[in-house]
């Protein structure tokens, strides 16, 4: 008689697999294949996207990009074409938005005109079963959440923009949702409000726990409050990460030139971690181009590194080796921007193209940079970015 082979793990064993399942939870939400077309217009292509629990995730994109379909797809306000979205493992692809569980907060705000305060706070408490007293108490500790708790009895018109955006978060968040969406809630306000704001939307969202998704087109915004930004362009996903992977290593042209200030150069690459932009070879990482290919050669403004107009007398006395990509520059304009300078160079290396560097006050004030004069500039190797010409 044969026996059937049982083989029980090890403890050893059984402790790695608990280690992987609990390394990788699953996602809060998960969307899979989304497409949304109008006609012969796709305003989505093959989205796929996982988002923890928790995380706080921008959609970051120009105009038209697709972010705020997206959006809109997440809370059932224009259902996709084809695809499925899971929340917390419940297929929510085909529901209405009153059956998901989510809030929102509009760019408009949209709070009842006619209603105080409290009322549009308590207006989605209402229906879920809650006494009054219930209800007053809610309403109260949420005014005292977004600081507001003097104001309930006014009504929206007495109240700033960015009170107004407050109220509107407090009644998003009233009944405790499992997605908080914000759809550009910012953009109406004015610059110094929108900085404090999201701030204290950030700190909110952290104090609650709640996953949140922000579409913005805003670079400065995504990078603040953003866990991860998922930058998007035609109704693709360019590229998904943390404000850090996304602005110091980009994986298109197109997610280098959106997000913050770019000098773009034709280049053609020579060979081994050397490019020719202009009339002259640079160092640069070149590990996915053959010799002879054409590119885009990229530097941010702020990795441009100033070393005055003796550079290389300086760097012969002081250290052994030039710092590479070391070139002369002439400065054209001088542009002060409060926290840094922003210059135009001009440089017989690059062909005479325009240079644009960013370089902090004490730089200019140290070497004594000006308008006119002449200087040495750094093109760090590793701060110079290629990527195939016309991507």
């Amino acid at each position: 008689m044969r026996h059937a082979l049982s083989i029980e793990p090890t403890p050893t064993s059984r402790q790695h697999f608990a280690d992987d399942a609990a390394a990788e939870p699953a996602p809060y939400l998960q969307i899979s294949h989304l497409w949304k077309t109008y006609g012969d217009f796709v305003a989505l292509r093959d989205i796929s996207l996982s988002i923890a629990r928790g995380e706080f995730v921008c959609f970051l994109g120009p105009s038209g990009c697709g972010k705020t379909t997206l959006l809109r797809a997440i809370a059932g306000l224009d259902l996709q074409t084809q695809g499925t979205i899971l929340q917390d493992g419940r297929n929510i692809s085909t529901l209405p938005a009153s059956s998901r569980d989510y809030g929102i907060v509009f760019q408009s705000y949209a709070l009842f005109p006619n209603l105080t305060i409290e009322q549009n706070i308590a207006f989605g408490l209402e229906n879920t079963g809650r006494s009054k007293a219930g209800v007053a108490s809610r309403v109260a500790e949420l005014l005292e959440t977004v600081g507001l708790s003097a104001h309930g009895k006014k009504y929206p018109a007495q109240l700033s923009g960015g009170q107004q955006q407050r109220i509107a978060l407090a009644r998003a968040i009233a009944i405790s949702p499992g997605l908080l969406l914000l759809d550009e809630p910012l953009s109406a306000l004015d610059a110094k409000v929108r900085v404090h704001l999201r701030h204290e939307i950030k700190a909110l969202q952290r104090k609650l726990g709640v996953t949140t998704i922000m579409v913005t087109h805003d670079q400065e915004e995504a990078l603040a409050m953003a866990d991860r930004i998922v930058v998007m362009n035609h109704g693709v996903i360019e590229q998904v990460g943390s404000p850090t992977e996304i602005y110091r290593h980009p994986e298109t042209l197109f997610v280098a030139d959106f997000i913050g200030e770019t000098n773009q150069f034709p280049a053609h690459v020579l060979g081994d971690g050397e490019v020719e932009i202009g009339h002259s070879a640079f160092c640069c990482s070149t590990e996915e181009f053959s010799a002879g290919h054409a590119a885009t050669a990229v530097v941010r403004p702020v990795d441009i590194i100033p070393h005055g107009a003796d550079a290389h007398a300086a760097n012969a006395i002081d250290r052994p080796a030039t710092p590479q990509n070391l070139i002369d520059a002439e400065v054209r304009e001088m542009e002060f921007l409060g926290m840094f300078w922003r210059t135009r160079l001009t440089a017989p290396r690059l062909g005479e193209r325009t240079l644009v560097a960013d370089f902090s006050v004490n730089a200019v004030r140290r070497l004594r940079i000006e308008t006119g004069g002449a200087i040495q500039v750094e093109i760090p190797r590793e701060r110079l970015l290629l990527y195939p010409r016309g991507a």
